[in-house]
Order: C-alpha cells, then sequence, then structure tokens
C-alpha cells in the first residue's frame, strides 16, 4: 500500500474517530458553570465522591465527563490554565489507551492531567512516562499543584533515587519515571530476592510523553542489566592491530536477481568490503587468507574459531563504521556514546555484543571487560505488560502502521487550537556539502540582521561545531547545545525565541521545552528553523520544523541539503544524482527539481521501512525468551509471596524419577535389557534412595519400576521434612533453594540464547529460516534448563542438614546496566539459622561453608 493512500486512511480514520467523541466533549463542557460554583474544598471533594461511585459499580467512562470537568476547573485554579476543547479531546484519546498526535505547543503537559486524575481513582496507580529525568521532575512539580489540588498523591522516580525512595513514589496514585527507570525497575524487581526488595506495583496504567521517541527511537535497543564476564580482552586488542592493516575493498553496487540469472559474479577487492546502508562487514577471500596468517588457523571458518571471526567482524565495524564525533566521543579515557536521534552523550552506556571493547581498542583507551547478561527486556515487550496505555506526541501518524501492528494503538491526529501558519519553503539543494554551509550560513546573516530568531537543527555534534566555528568566523553571536545537560538546554532553547537569538541545536535538544517568542520577534516573522540535512526519519524533521509555529504563531522553516550527505550518498537515486554531477552545475547554485524532492523522501520511506524491519525482527526474536521470562518470573514472584512449594517440590522429585526410568529402561519390556547400572547412576546422586537392583523390583515392569520408585523418593523426602522442628522451616528453605537454582540457571541460559542468537544467521545459508531455528533451538534449550533446575533443587534438597542457615543471597553481582549509569539497589539482608564454617555450603557446590563463602561464624 502506497504512504499517500495509507496517509489518506488515517486522516479519514482521525476525523471519524474525533466526530464520534464531540457529544462527549460537549457533556464536559456543559458541566463548566456546575463545577465552576463549587468552594474549593465542595471541588477537592468530588474525589472521593469518584471513587465511592466506583466501588459502587460505576466504570470510568461513566465518570469521565464529570471527572474531567472536575479536573478542568481544578487546574484552572491551582495553575490558572484551564485545558481547551481540543485538549478535552486529547485527553479522551488518551483514556481510551490511543496515540493522541498533537502539535508542539499544544499543551500535551497539561492535557496528561485529565486522564490521569479519571485512571488514578482506581488506586491502582498511574506512571506518566518521559524521556529525562528533568522532565519527569519539573512535570511532576508543575502539574502536581492539580493533582494535590485535588487530593491524589503524586511521585517523581529520579535516577539517584535509593529503593525506599522509589517504593514510595511507585505508592502514589501518579507517578513521574523515564522511560529508563521504569524498564530497570521491573528487571530489577524480578531480581530481587525478598518481597521488601520489590518496588513496583501492578503495571497498571501508562501515558507516554514523546510516544515515538520511547516506542520507536529507543525500541531498537533492548535494557539490559549486566554482571561481570569472565572473558579475555586481549583479543580486541590484537584484532585491531590487524584491522588497521587491512585494505578496504571497493563497494560493490547492489547485487540484482538478473546478475543471478544471468551468472554475473561480482569481483572482490582488498580484504574486506563495507556496506554503509546495513552497517555490515564482510572479509573476502583475501582477507580470510590474512586472517588465518595473522592467528595461525588452518581454517577461520572452522566453529573452534567463531570468537576471533566475531572479534575480528567488530575490529573492521569499529575502524571502517564508527566514527568519533558522529556515533561516540571519547573523554576521560572512556568511550561515551551518542544517541544517533538525540544527539546526546549517555554517560553509563555501552554498546553491546562486544562493540564497544573493540571501539575502546581502537581508540587505544582501557579495553575494559566484556559483560554477561543477568537480566535483558525490549521496551515493546515491557510496554505491552501494561493494563492499558496510551500516548501523546507531536509527530506519529509517519509510524502509525508500527504502533497498530506492535502496540495494538492507533493514532488519532487531534487538531491545533489555532491554525498553523508556519510557512514551510521548499528544501533547498547545493551539490557539495562546503556549499550547503556557506547557504547556511548566509541565511542565518540575513535573519539575524533583521532580528529574526533563528534556530539551526544538526544531526550530529561535529556538525553543530563544524557550524559554530563558521558562525564565529562572520562575528554572529550563537548558543550551541549538544545536549549534554537536559535543565541548562530546555532553558537556553525556552530563549531561542527571544528577538535576534540564534542557536544551534541537536535536532532533538531541548524536547519537551516551548519556544515562545517576543513582541519583536513575531514581527520579525516569528522563529526560522533551519535544517542543516534531512534525519534518517521523517519524524525527526517533522519535530525541528514544529518547534516554530506554536499556537498560532508566525513562523518559517527550511532543510539544506548537498548531494554529499549520508541520506543522498546511500539511500539517494544513483542515477539521478550522475544526472545532476553530468549538468556542470556551477558552485554554489542552488539546485531546484520536484525529482530531488521526491528521491529525499524516497530516500526516508526506504530508511523508515528497513528500520521498521529492524525493530519487528528485534521483537520476533524477544517473543521467544519473552514467554520464557514470564514462566520464570511468574514462579519467583510465587517464591518472593511467601507461598508454599511443597506441591512443586514432589511433582519434580516425581518428574525426575519418571524421567530416569524411561531414559535407562526404555521401551524393552524384559527385565533382563534394562540398564540398572545407568539407572542408578541417573537417579541416586540427585535422589539417595537405595541402589535399584531386579531382586528388590515388586512389579517388574517399566510402570512398576516407576511407580515404586516414585514412592521412595517420596518417603525419603517425607522423611527430610519430618527432621526440620516446624514445617515453615522446611518451606523457608524450599523457597531459598528454588530461588537461587532457578537465578543461577536463568541467568546461564539468557547467555546461551544471547550466544545462539549470535549464531543462528548462519542457518540462513542452509536454506532455513534463521528465526524458526531460534525458536526450536531455544524451546529445547529451555526445556533442558527446567529439567536441570529440577535435578539440581532436589539434590540439595536430598542432602541438606537441619543445622544449616536458611539465607536467601543474590547469585550474581550486577555491575551495571546499557542505559544508565546508576547504582544497583542494594539488596535486603535477613539472617536466619546458624552455619559454621566447616558446614558444608548450602548452595550445593559440595565445598564447606567458610572455603564456599568466606564468612565463618555467624
Amino acid at each position: 500500500m502506497s504512504n499517500i493512500i495509507l496517509d489518506k486512511i488515517i486522516g479519514s480514520h482521525s476525523q471519524r474517530e474525533l466526530k464520534r467523541i464531540q457529544p462527549l466533549v460537549s457533556r464536559i463542557e456543559s458541566l463548566h458553570d456546575a463545577m465552576g460554583a463549587l468552594s474549593d474544598e465542595e471541588l477537592a471533594g468530588k474525589t472521593v465522591e469518584f471513587r465511592k461511585r466506583l466501588a459502587d459499580g460505576e466504570t470510568l467512562d461513566d465518570l469521565l465527563p464529570e471527572a474531567y470537568a472536575a479536573v478542568r476547573e481544578g487546574a484552572k485554579r491551582a495553575l490558572g490554565m484551564e485545558p481547551f476543547r481540543v485538549q478535552l479531546i486529547g485527553g479522551i484519546i488518551l483514556h481510551q489507551g490511543r496515540i493522541a498526535e498533537m502539535k508542539t505547543g499544544e499543551g500535551k503537559t497539561l492535557v496528561a492531567t485529565l486522564p490521569c486524575y479519571l485512571n488514578a481513582l482506581e488506586g491502582k496507580g498511574v506512571h506518566v512516562v518521559t524521556v529525562n529525568d528533568y522532565l519527569a521532575k519539573r512535570d511532576s512539580e508543575w502539574m502536581g499543584q492539580v493533582y494535590r489540588f485535588m487530593r491524589l498523591t503524586v511521585g517523581v522516580v529520579l535516577n539517584s533515587m535509593t529503593s525506599d525512595e522509589r517504593r514510595e513514589a511507585y505508592k502514589c496514585d501518579i507517578t513521574y519515571i523515564t522511560n529508563n527507570e521504569l524498564g530497570f525497575d521491573y528487571l530489577r524487581d524480578n531480581m530481587a530476592i525478598y518481597k521488601e526488595q520489590l518496588v513496583l506495583r501492578d503495571l497498571n496504567y501508562a501515558i507516554i510523553d514523546e510516544v515515538d521517541s520511547i516506542l520507536i527511537d529507543e525500541a531498537r535497543t533492548p535494557l539490559i542489566i549486566s554482571g561481570q564476564s569472565g572473558k579475555s580482552t586481549k583479543i580486541y586488542e590484537a584484532c585491531d592491530i590487524l584491522a588497521k592493516q587491512m585494505t578496504r575493498g571497493e563497494d560493490q553496487g547492489e547485487y540484482s536477481k538478473m546478475d543471478a540469472i544471468m551468472g554475473i559474479e561480482q569481483e572482490e577487492t582488498g580484504d574486506f568490503i563495507v556496506n554503509e546502508k546495513d552497517k555490515l562487514v564482510n572479509l573476502t577471500a583475501q582477507g580470510v587468507d590474512k586472517v588465518e596468517k595473522f592467528f595461525h588457523l588452518e581454517n577461520l571458518a572452522d566453529p573452534d574459531n567463531i570468537e576471533i571471526q566475531h572479534c575480528m567482524e567488530l575490529a573492521l565495524r569499529a575502524n571502517s563504521l564508527m566514527q568519533r564525533d558522529h556515533d561516540y566521543i571519547v573523554k576521560d579515557d572512556q568511550v561515551l556514546i551518542v544517541d544517533e536521534f538525540t544527539g546526546r552523550v549517555m554517560p553509563g552506556r555501552r554498546y553491546s555484543d562486544g562493540l564497544h571493547q573493540a571501539i575502546e581498542a581502537k581508540e587505544h583507551v582501557k579495553v575494559k571487560q566484556e559483560s554477561k547478561t543477568l537480566a535483558t527486556i525490549t521496551f515493546q515487550n515491557f510496554f505491552n505488560k501494561y493494563a492499558k496505555k496510551a500516548g501523546m506526541t507531536g509527530t506519529a501518524l509517519t509510524e502509525a502502521r508500527e504502533f497498530e501492528e506492535i502496540y495494538g494503538m492507533d493514532v488519532v491526529e487531534i487538531p491545533t487550537n489555532k491554525p498553523v501558519i508556519r510557512v514551510d519553503h521548499q528544501d533547498a539543494v547545493y551539490k557539495t556539502k562546503k556549499e550547503k554551509l556557506h547557504a547556511v550560513v548566509e541565511e542565518v546573516k540575513a535573519c539575524h540582521e533583521k532580528g529574526q530568531p533563528i534556530l539551526v537543527g544538526t544531526i550530529t555534534i561535529e556538525a553543530s561545531e563544524e557550524l559554530s566555528a563558521l558562525l564565529k568566523k562572520e562575528g554572529i553571536q550563537h548558543n550551541v547545545l549538544n545536549a549534554k545537560f537536559h535543565e541548562l538546554e530546555a532553558q537556553i532553547v525556552a530563549q531561542a525565541g527571544q528577538h535576534g537569538a540564534v542557536t544551534i541545536a541537536t535536532n532533538m535538544a531541548g524536547r519537551g521545552t516551548d519556544i515562545k517568542l517576543d513582541e519583536e520577534a513575531r514581527a520579525a516573522g516569528g522563529l526560522f528553523i533551519v535544517g542543516t540535512e534531512r534525519h534518517e526519519a521523517r519524524r525527526i524533521d517533522n519535530q525541528l520544523r514544529g518547534r516554530s509555529g506554536r499556537q498560532g504563531d508566525p513562523g518559517e522553516s527550511r532543510f539544506y541539503i548537498s548531494l554529499e550527505d549520508d541520506l543522498m550518498r546511500l539511500f539517494g537515486s544513483e542515477r539521478m544524482i550522475g544526472i545532476f554531477n553530468a549538468l556542470g552545475i556551477p558552485e554554489g547554485q542552488e539546485i531546484h527539481h520536484k525529482a530531488l524532492t521526491k528521491a529525499i523522501e524516497s530516500a526516508q520511506k526506504k530508511i523508515e521501512i528497513n528500520n521498521f524491519g529492524i525493530r519487528k525482527n528485534l521483537l520476533d526474536y524477544d517473543q521467544v525468551m519473552n514467554e520464557q521470562r514470564e514462566i520464570i518470573y511468574k514462579e519467583r514472584r510465587r517464591v518472593l509471596n511467601g507461598d508454599s512449594m511443597r506441591e512443586t517440590i514432589y511433582k519434580m522429585i516425581t518428574d525426575i524419577t519418571e524421567s530416569a526410568v524411561e531414559t535407562s529402561l526404555g521401551e524393552d519390556s524384559d527385565p533382563a535389557g534394562w540398564d540398572l547400572k545407568e539407572l542408578n547412576e541417573l537417579l541416586l546422586p540427585v535422589i539417595p534412595i537405595q541402589p535399584v537392583t531386579l531382586d528388590r523390583i515388586a512389579e517388574k515392569t517399566r510402570k512398576g519400576v516407576q511407580q515404586q520408585l516414585k514412592e521412595e523418593a517420596v518417603k525419603l523426602y517425607e522423611a527430610k521434612e519430618a527432621e526440620f522442628p516446624e514445617a515453615e522451616a522446611i518451606r523457608e528453605l524450599e523457597r531459598v533453594v528454588l530461588l537461587r537454582v532457578v537465578d543461577e540457571k536463568w541467568m546461564n541460559h539468557i547467555d546461551d540464547m544471547d550466544q545462539l542468537r549470535q549464531g543462528i544467521g548462519v542457518q540462513a545459508y542452509a536454506q532455513r529460516d534463521p528465526l524458526v531455528e531460534y525458536k526450536i533451538a531455544g524451546y529445547d534449550m529451555f526445556n533442558e534448563m527446567s529439567s536441570n533446575i529440577q535435578e539440581e533443587t532436589i539434590r540439595v534438597l536430598m542432602h541438606v542438614r537441619v543445622e544449616q542457615k536458611v539465607e536467601r543471597e543474590q547469585v550474581a553481582k550486577v555491575t551495571g546496566t546499557n542505559k544508565d549509569d546508576s547504582e544497583p539497589r542494594q539488596p535486603v539482608k535477613r539472617m536466619q539459622k546458624k552455619i559454621y564454617p566447616n558446614d558444608p555450603c548450602p548452595c550445593g557446590s559440595g565445598k564447606k561453608y567458610k572455603n564456599c563463602h568466606g564468612k565463618g561464624i555467624v
């Protein structure tokens, strides 16, 4: 389906939905005078009344008109701000669990108070999710005045907070939080070893601000909590030395189906070939020879050499595709990632899969040890756990299909309160980057001379610094935002609409902050937006444009593009660019052609489709893990809730016994053919019953053996239970052992699945679907892990002694996360029974306690 047809469908869908809710909006507005006549006390008392009516059987939808009218009046009294009709429409869309697309400056922050108030009446908690700590804190304090006036509690969760502070914030009716903090709290809760450590309540209702940024842009990277891996870092340095000695081959054109049919072979040159479009690097036959000689290998393709293959590919990617001051910066002997969408430096975040180590080796800074994944989840799977979720942004329509397919949320375009009168000029296209930058500087000079404020949006930090240097030469005073400090950046962006202001900013810097014009700026034509390059996603361009022309203000926008820009170079039509190059256009002349504008839009659509494919693929793979994660987390939660695990343990005992009998006795009905030696080897180390011999088997059938051994195993465990003076002591022991074993096996399983995922691509060479193969192998690995959990749990419980201490412990130390640099939450300590240095360790390792844990007498 073409994008034009899709846009028309979405547009008509929005019109239909808006028409449908108009009567509801009119009902809210009809209550305006009645709410206005109430005293502050009576208005605030409406919250108690609404909660009682909910308890008596009314629904949130029944209460919506009155609740919205009440909180609308509350906002007027607490803030002096009364939501417009279009804002009421946005509030209804959010309550319905959909995405409201509202243009910049239309007051999305205030809109959120309407559904927040209504849904908070249930007492199950509402989460307002923002992109950074600054916005979470600002909005919780600002809008918190409305909620407190209406007698609701408001909390905010910030990166620096402790577990206790987080828990209190989540207990509030409404909690403001960033997507990263929320996701990591969920993962940490599912690594907790006591119920007291949990901070989150159930995931009830979330309103996601800047929903496209969180659910689209951020969704390409899963959340990861990691621990230390024992892997050496020397291999990265060795591979980097070789990568720097290798020669890049000529880029190869697209290999079409017709080429394959005609038997045309592409000639490889150099040691490796780079595919910049797909960000891939492949060794040539010549390159493979060099690697084999360097590492003294007979065959690089041998499975034993997979680590060298992987690290070599990473070293070539780091040297050929990852650019300093574009993808990352080097500061204080550290490699820091730059967010491709916001231009922000992200301390604490690291590339996964060894790429960060490869870049560290390339830049000759200390190569940090590779981490081991302890817990992980994608944003797609995390936010889909909410009972209801909604989103708001200025730009969602271009991704409407993805929101519908992945999240089950449709997009409704909300009309503006006042018509948008901003003038969006046609793109100015130049042959070279140098000519383009010269034109941008001339535009800035022209605007500056007449006092018109101008905001120049760049894609990278490097581009903003280059442009800043050119403006300094011209003596034009300006502010540069490299998006390092959210609070400072918000203040500078807010001033960007002042008369004569010149601001250079990465496209997303200061998002969520309104740019207000002063009267002189308005008279000079309003804010002029200059884009120095088209972004990969049309949304980001639209966001930059949307900074100007808020609430009916005047404004202008224009993008400056060169044929050398990455977007045109990689995704533009080679034939068309060749034509323009052949025309011999004089230097500095602007190129006007409809075909160019079409090519730019076409290139962006290509990338959007490609990026959607990447995110969909990530979700498809994570879906396998998600099903397994649900099973494990559900079992863990039963343990944390203090449920009795007795039935589970007895089922494990019978399952292990049945499995051992089936494996060793097979289908053979003749007892003479039974392998009792194998049966004893499988069963006795786990369940220490009397050795199995033919003499002591009463009924000599496979079913008879199973029944007899199950009864013996159950009796043995019942005897173990009787050794404990109190029943609760063994119940807690079962929970401790099960929790420890599950965590240990699950963390190893996550790592194994990660390794499987990295190598599964080779299945495509065998004409197999890698995803299908991943699902099959993942299912088998999960079953194997489940069996190992059963065996290990029962083995420890069957060999336990009464005087041992019963205490839960974290099985792995958390060293960090991939998306923040916060300290891991501290576990709660709980001592129960005594254990002495020479006692066997309850972890089942077979070592003495003093050797295993080194704690001595407690």
